[in-house]
């Protein structure tokens, strides 16, 4: 059970590098199927590993790896595709979010401290995160709708075609409001945990 959980996170890691080349080739269904099999191995490994027993620093690590990579490639590329400020802006800030928190976790790890994610089911990161999904799955159905079906007459994709844009980007400012909300929730923890050192 060990290898599947980090199998599925090798997996993400993989599949966070395919969507660079799926999305630039046009190939916007098989981006969209690859990031939601993704995405939907990010909560199924935690769930087995929670459930097993099987959680490791190694599985950890990939596990963190693979959920930034997925959402920050995935995010560029849509950024690249629609140069617009409403979109680009709100992306930058939260790519430079993980940059941040990233590079507070490594600062306290040169002091061997830790600071671990917040272990609530509902915590900000996690709320975050699950906005992120919603927005990146919401523009890439609309992108492969809009390539493959053009002059449909179904009316569902024509609703979706409506809707999803609206979807996506409520999605990516809510987004964004979450990553400040939790980029400000780990600076209190930071400031905290800065007093460990002597």
């Amino acid at each position: 059970m060990k290898f599947f959980v980090n199998f599925l996170s090798a997996f993400r890691i993989a599949s966070s590098f395919a969507i660079i080349f799926t999305m630039m080739f046009g190939m916007y269904w098989t981006t969209f199927v690859l990031f939601l099999l993704a995405a939907i191995s990010d909560w199924f490994d935690g769930f087995l590993a929670r459930k097993y027993n099987v959680c490791t620093k190694l599985g950890g690590v990939m596990d963190h790896i693979g959920d930034k990579l997925l959402v920050v490639n995935t995010f560029i590329m849509l950024a690249a595709m629609m140069p617009v400020w409403f979109v680009v802006v709100p992306i930058i800030i939260m790519i430079a979010r993980e940059l941040y928190i990233s590079g507070l976790r490594e600062f306290l790890g040169t002091q061997k401290i830790e600071m671990p994610v917040p272990k609530a089911r509902f915590s900000m990161g996690k709320i975050k995160t699950t906005l992120q999904m919603i927005t990146i799955v919401a523009f890439l159905l609309l992108f492969a709708i809009a390539a493959t079906m053009p002059n449909s007459d179904s009316r569902t994709m024509v609703w979706l075609i409506e809707v999803l844009p609206y979807i996506g980007m409520w999605g990516t400012w809510l987004s964004l409001v979450a990553s400040v909300w939790s980029a400000t929730q780990y600076t209190f923890t930071f400031a905290q945990k800065l007093k460990q050192i002597k």
